[in-house]
């Protein structure tokens, strides 16, 4: 479609006038997703999404689409807003603005609070946050909406106008009488996709304060924050720490009664991955910022670090390289290693690295940002999910 331009001059513009442009600057880039341009990269994304032998009903067929366009990556990394955006040049600053904020939509699951002249008060159940939200199709979208129900929808800003959000794509709706599935399909969302509830700095916080308080018991429980054990004597002793911190949760409730869906203390509350199974030893470290993490063949690492002549073993050499090309080992482990021994950790690397004149010092932190740019790429975060207290409540009915 023809996208006209908006010459607005100096003057702020109204809510209603923004809203009524993102129609029209959302008709364009969903005509921009369904171009030839985009096809073969949307017929992929859909066939991922659907399944080769299912097809999509239309309200889904819409949000896909939806999606799509605001999420979706080329092999080149751009989203297909950002290519969008480099193709229409003369769109305006307020404009170039308005889409910019859409690069970070808000998927949730929403409690319906009330109206409130066109817009929808909503209470995304996930991160726990209220959104005044329209939609640009005016409030007659809003009026099947069950009263006090529940939706799915996906949320764009409507910038500048602070706390004003848009639905983006379609929604589906859910009567209060779905109170119980809805709660569980957030928790799930939360559990599966932690990121979401982050967008709540206040959950972030009790988080980070609930996975201090973790750590700190396990230090008083094991004396530490780092242990190497056969798999076995680690899972058998991580389970007798959590059976302590569940059984003290228990008895600071005053009512004595356990809540339901916990299970019983004499039932285990933790597993180790199946590939740890065969290990002689792994390592549990219980960072104050990455949490705690296990890893195989830990005790292995500490002895080749300790006596750097172990370099030219190929097990355990094999195992520190497995350590750096890993996707799912961050930096912790050699920053570990390398603190518990460091008259060795210059000779160790310089060998497996084959650089003689590697020093940790100079080249160890280059070297992790090197290998592990996803680690770098975000904030910390804790290693847990703080939920909600209306999806608390929804959940313990």
């Amino acid at each position: 479609m023809a996208l006209r331009a908006m010459n607005h001059g100096g003057d702020e513009r109204s809510l209603a006038s923004l809203i009524e442009r993102s129609a029209e600057l959302k008709r364009a880039l969903v005509d921009f997703a369904l171009s030839p341009r985009m096809q073969r990269h949307l017929e992929r994304f859909m066939a991922d999404g659907a399944g080769l032998d299912e097809m999509l009903v239309e309200d889904e067929a819409i949000d896909a689409v939806d999606r799509f366009a605001l999420l979706y990556r080329s092999p080149n990394g751009k989203t297909v807003l950002d290519q969008f955006l480099a193709s229409w040049p003369d769109l305006s600053a307020a404009d170039r603005e308005m889409l910019r904020g859409w690069r970070d939509p808000v998927d949730g699951i929403f409690e319906i609070r009330g109206r409130d002249g066109d817009s929808l008060i909503l209470l995304n159940l996930v991160d726990d946050l209220e959104y005044r939200t329209y939609s640009n199709m005016g409030p007659a979208a809003f009026r099947p909406l069950p009263k006090h129900g529940f939706v799915y929808a996906r949320l764009v800003p409507v910038r500048p106008v602070p706390d004003a959000w848009l639905v983006s794509g379609s929604m589906r709706a859910y009567r209060k009488s779905d109170a119980e599935q809805v709660a569980q399909v957030a928790l799930e969302l939360a559990t599966r996709l932690p990121e979401l509830v982050y967008r709540n700095p206040g959950k972030v916080e009790q988080a980070w304060q609930q996975m201090r308080a973790d750590r700190a018991a396990f230090i008083e429980f094991f004396g530490c924050d780092e242990l190497v054990l056969p798999p076995a004597e680690a899972e058998e002793r991580i389970n007798a720490f959590y059976r302590r911190r569940q059984e003290a949760a228990l008895a600071r409730r005053q009512d004595r009664r356990r809540p339901p869906n916990i299970p019983g203390v004499d039932m285990p509350a933790f597993e180790l991955p199946a590939e740890f199974a065969d290990a002689d030893t792994i390592g549990v470290i219980y960072d104050e910022t990455d949490g705690l993490n296990f890893f195989n063949e830990y005790g292995m690492l500490h002895e080749l670090f300790a006596d750097p002549a172990l370099a030219s073993d190929k097990r355990c050499a094999d195992v520190l390289r497995g350590y750096l090309r890993a996707e799912t080992i961050g930096p912790l482990p050699f920053r570990r290693l390398a603190a518990a021994h460091p008259q060795t950790v210059d000779a160790v690397f310089r060998k497996i690295l084959r650089q003689p004149h590697f020093t940790w010092a100079e080249h160890g932190e280059a070297l992790l940002r090197r290998r592990k740019p996803w680690y770098y790429e975000h904030e910390p975060r804790p290693d847990r999910t703080v939920i909600g207290a209306r999806l608390s409540e929804l959940i313990s009915r």
